[in-house]
């Protein structure tokens, strides 16, 4: 499977870079880690890469690492489907106190707007 992981540095972002990375040595997946400026995060693009390749190393497996300038949703959504992609993978979704679950901009705009099939982790 081709798996479009995008990450902006957030706690959910990462767990579900462990996530995908973890699959993807199991699965034998063809992982690109993508990533992206999340104005909602302080992290820096070059820790988070950092972070990326480090998981990446861990695993054993190869994968590519890319960052994409512009609007982290569209440019996900526009890559994931230029390039063939069978998933793109998202964190977000915190549970409310309500407990109804709430999205970042970023997933809301890939869930929404994505030929692509999305999963999002939590």
């Amino acid at each position: 499977m081709k798996v479009l992981c995008g990450i902006g540095g957030s706690d959910d972002s990462i767990r579900a870079l462990e996530r995908t990375v973890d699959r993807a040595a199991v699965a034998g997946d063809d992982l690109t880690v993508a990533v992206v400026e999340n104005p909602d995060s302080a992290a820096e693009i070059e820790e988070i890469t950092r972070r990326a390749e480090e998981a990446i190393a861990d695993a054993g497996i190869d994968a590519e690492v890319r960052h994409l300038e512009g609007d982290p949703g569209s440019r996900l959504v526009d890559v994931a489907e230029r390039e063939g992609f069978d998933e793109i993978v998202l964190g977000g979704g915190q549970t409310s106190p309500m407990g109804k679950i709430t999205i970042g901009p970023i997933a809301e705009f890939v869930l929404l707007n994505s030929m692509t099939s999305v999963t999002l982790v939590r």
